[in-house]
């Protein structure tokens, strides 16, 4: 434990890092979703041809 009371600044500095974290991460893990969605439609012949690139 510290000697001295953490100060107000780093409290709302570490909640504003906490949110931003999350943003991140739902948008990676969005990212992450479309990829796979759009890889498995690609193995299964759903996308049209133009799109279906080797």
């Amino acid at each position: 434990m510290p000697i001295h009371p953490e100060h107000e600044l780093h409290a709302r500095r570490r909640s504003r890092n906490l949110g931003l974290g999350l943003v991140l991460g739902a948008f990676a893990a969005l990212i992450f979703g479309l990829s796979i969605v759009k890889i498995s439609h690609l193995r299964e012949g759903k996308l049209p041809a133009a799109e279906a690139r080797p």
